[in-house]
């Protein structure tokens, strides 16, 4: 594969909405990529469903391509750690990601092995100086589900090693291939502000997409959620390790 710091794609990732559960760690173990270890905080081991917008998206950091410049994201993740020459390297593990274009999603299938799906999708952000309300929804199966937060006040770094400094700044991600290797990729970006949600919640069918197991676990409320104002991010070409 290409060199590690070359740049696939960048953009500006903006009004993240985390809802994160706590779920028993043999829950994930099947999807944990080979090289990497299953990851945990404070004792517990989660689970995200993340929603976002991508802004300003350009392959190799250069070329924007028309219609597919500005589209949503909602993602199923889990976090992994690995020892690579004496640096700990936090990472996410997607269980599913969904974006409206089918473009963008066989490009992510094809070179980094991720599981993309291609729904229609919509997307509603009221940014007042009291409060922000994110939401993010998908069609599947002619039925909308929906991921929701609202937080007051303004943004603020999080505290060190808290839980929500651990969610939201992983910069590497693994991808498990049909071989049973794995393809590590960085992404590199600012750490955000988070507001601490005073409300989230999922709607919708999540065992039709996710599967019965995690579809039970977002059936109920989030053990935490946060709102974070994203940044610009690149996003490097991977390899196989």
């Amino acid at each position: 594969m290409a060199n590690s710091s070359t740049v696939f794609l960048s953009a500006k990732w903006l009004n993240l909405v985390f809802l994160n559960y706590a779920v028993e760690p043999e829950l994930l173990r099947p999807f944990v990529p080979s090289e990497t270890a299953l990851d945990s905080f404070g004792g517990k081991t989660y689970v995200s469903l993340v929603g976002f917008r991508f802004c300003e998206t350009k392959l190799w950091g250069k070329v924007a391509v028309p219609f597919h410049s500005e589209f949503e994201e909602v993602n199923l993740r889990f976090y992994v750690r690995r020892e690579s020459g004496g640096e700990l390297r936090r990472g996410v593990v997607f269980i599913k990601e969904i974006v409206p274009k089918p473009a963008i999603a066989l490009t992510a299938r094809l070179i980094y092995g991720e599981n993309y799906v291609s729904l229609p999708m919509n997307h509603k952000i009221s940014d007042g100086e009291a409060a922000i309300g994110a939401e993010y929804s998908w069609r599947y199966n002619r039925a909308w589900s929906r991921v929701h937060a609202r937080a007051p006040g303004a943004g603020n770094m999080p505290v060190e090693s808290s839980l929500e400094q651990y969610i939201t700044e992983h910069y590497w991600g693994y991808s498990r291939q049909k071989s049973g290797r794995t393809v590590e990729y960085r992404v590199t970006h600012v750490p955000w502000t988070v507001r601490q949600a005073s409300e989230a919640h999922f709607e919708g069918n999540a065992a039709g997409l996710f599967g019965s197991d995690f579809g039970a676990v977002l059936s109920r409320p989030p053990d935490s959620a946060q709102i974070a104002c994203g940044s610009p991010i690149e996003v490097l070409t991977g390899s196989t390790i």
